[in-house]
């Protein structure tokens, strides 16, 4: 049976969070000057900010549904703090953090089959890369931003 949720173990995941934030932003500025680079090589150092406007751009369509997924997450998170739930609460309560994982391996594995897929063309793999990185960005901006909130109104 899952123990009892605490607002401790929620801050906890909140710093990993921001760790892992830095880490994927060095990650982000790393592929950038990378990429950068690369396409000065080829000759095409004008698509670099090509590159960084579409993976904006994509971000900005995803940004809603991605908000709305680490909402729930956070809330469902959030539901259980303080209370031990009953054996019917963690049954639903394991089977909803299932498909939120399924969801989540399956959005990792969609940018790393188009990422394989795609033309070995650095303007193309920038924008896969951009587009990644600041989906798993947003998505824990996003999760960290509702558990304040929540913590906040409790």
């Amino acid at each position: 049976m899952a123990a009892t949720l605490d607002l401790k173990k929620i801050n906890k995941t909140i710093k990993i969070f921001a760790v892992a934030q830095f880490g994927l932003i060095a990650i982000l500025i790393y592929t950038a000057v990378n990429f950068q680079q690369r396409l000065q090589a080829l000759g095409r150092g004008y698509r670099f900010m090509n590159g960084v406007v579409y993976a904006f751009v994509i971000q900005l369509l995803l940004f809603y549904p991605i908000f709305r997924f680490a909402s729930k997450e956070a809330d469902r998170d959030f539901t259980f703090i303080g209370k031990v739930p009953t054996q019917e609460e963690t049954k639903e309560f394991t089977k909803k953090k299932r498909w939120a994982d399924v969801t989540k391996i399956s959005v990792m594995g969609f940018y790393f089959i188009f990422a394989l897929a795609a033309p070995r063309d650095p303007f193309i793999l920038s924008v896969i890369i951009y587009s990644f990185l600041l989906t798993v960005l947003t998505y824990l901006q996003c999760y960290s931003f509702t558990v304040k909130k929540l913590s906040k109104a409790a």
